[in-house]
């Protein structure tokens, strides 16, 4: 590959554009002005392509447990241009493939390791938060899950039945109209606030962030840039959903992109009918997801998935705003909340996540080549990129510990196949789910659709 920019990059050359990748961006404080990029070769003990939370968690736990080394991370943009800086604000315990997925390929035990690292993720966010000072509007208040007609209700008994199985998920029943799934363990956040604070924090404890630097390809031993060459003995690739914009990662993960919506400040009054407190998060139990939060400052901040998938993996700035995707949410948000019918939409904006083919995120570290990675986090990133973050940097400093036992560990997702069939089955995939949803409003009962999907999706 020759050493050029690329046509996303450069799309984004203003620095005041990057205030309009999202409400989140819109709203940080602080300035969103590059920082300098890579000045020709250099070398490192650690290079981490991409500055998102997976890079940038990795490289704050590497550099608290050893503050000699020289961390170098590397951004095509700025730390949190992606997917960590534009989601949701969910910093919850769910994980890609479910407790039961989980069982049937690890084993019980293994399963619920699984689950506990993760609702002990949730806090390890907020503990680390607090104690350096990144103000993001953290407050773990759960997630209700509206239950809204027959399907769903039992769908939402289902998830009662297997958390009480396996005794590790404290769901609780809400009687009221409509009757809501509480799951306390998930916290509201400003994503942007996160990954941008966070990107300070590890700048003071020494780790270099260089922005506005592409990385065109790596092998061991070497990161090549088209800012120049980083030799290091330790690569960590966290590029997520832009993985395949890397040609020998094209197959490795599928971009879907997931898109969202914020509102105007809503009234006191309505948040109290709407039954939804400071720090909490909200969805239903329909197929097509969605996904929505109480913001600080007392918006909706309302997602979900929608967006067709295109062609070759592709990722581009085009499909980060699409009209006909936005006024579903639109829809969506209405009703499932009515009360919100005349509070006006103020911003709209999206992204690409990562989808591994059988939707199981992994942590992987070869010692004999130096090459680490993890992702494959289908949107349930923003936490669990810090579990992926200090199981990494035990991994790469060659500590075993309960975290390298995790199941996810050394997990290898099979590729995706390439297209036609890729364009065909993700989009089918796509259509199923929607479907799934109308069928299940029509007859009242489990979607025939969903079932035949549920393997494909981690269930």
């Amino acid at each position: 590959m020759s050493r050029r920019g690329s046509s996303s990059a450069a799309a984004y050359r203003d620095p005041a554009a990057y205030r309009d990748l999202s409400f989140w961006h819109a709203t940080v404080p602080g300035p969103l002005s590059p920082r300098p990029p890579l000045e020709g070769d250099t070398a490192a003990d650690v290079a981490v392509v991409g500055g998102g939370l997976t890079g940038l968690w990795t490289a704050y736990y590497l550099a608290k447990s050893d503050p000699s080394l020289r961390i170098v991370v590397l951004e095509k943009e700025i730390a949190g241009f992606g997917a960590s800086g534009r989601n949701g604000g969910w910093c919850s315990a769910l994980f890609p493939s479910s407790t039961a997925a989980l069982e049937r390929r690890h084993g019980r035990d293994a399963a619920l390791a699984m689950r506990q690292a993760m609702i002990a993720t949730v806090d390890e966010v907020g503990r680390v938060a607090a104690a350096e000072g990144i103000e993001c509007d953290y407050v773990k208040g759960g997630t209700l899950a509206l239950v809204r007609g027959t399907a769903q209700h039992r769908a939402a008994r289902a998830d009662l039945r297997e958390a009480e199985r396996y005794g590790v998920d404290p769901l609780s029943w809400l009687d009221g109209d409509p009757p809501r799934v509480l799951d306390p363990n998930c916290a509201r956040v400003h994503p942007a606030k996160l990954v941008r604070g966070l990107a300070e924090v590890v700048e003071r404890l020494g780790v270099r962030i260089a922005e506005r630097t592409e990385v065109l390809d790596w092998r061991p031993g070497i990161v090549r840039t088209d800012r120049g060459d980083v030799r290091t003995p330790r690569i960590v690739i966290a590029l997520e959903g832009y993985s395949p914009t890397i040609p020998s990662l094209t197959r490795s993960v599928l971009p879907l992109y997931s898109l969202m919506i914020a509102t105007e400040p809503v009234p006191a009054r309505l948040w109290d009918e709407l039954g939804i407190a400071h720090g909490q998060t909200f969805t239903d139990y329909r197929h097509l997801l969605v996904y929505g939060q109480r913001t600080a400052d007392d918006r909706v901040a309302f997602g979900g998935r929608g967006a067709r998938y295109h062609w070759g993996s592709a990722v581009r700035p085009a499909y980060d705003r699409v009209d006909r995707v936005f006024r579903h949410l639109r829809d969506a948000l209405v009703d499932l909340l009515p009360p919100l019918r005349e509070v006006a939409v103020t911003h709209r904006w999206g992204g690409p996540l990562g989808v591994p083919r059988d939707w199981h995120a992994s942590v992987r570290f070869d010692p004999d080549t130096g090459i680490a990675s993890a992702g494959g986090y289908v949107g349930d990133g923003l936490s669990t990129t810090n579990l992926a973050g200090r199981t990494l940097a035990d991994l790469l400093t060659g500590r075993s510990t309960p975290l390298t036992e995790l199941p996810w560990v050394g997990h290898r997702s099979p590729s995706w196949e390439p297209e036609p069939l890729r364009f065909a089955g993700a989009n089918a995939g796509l259509v199923a789910m929607q479907l799934a949803d109308v069928e299940e409003r029509i007859t009242a009962r489990p979607s025939v659709a969903a079932k035949l999907m549920g393997p494909l999706v981690g269930h």
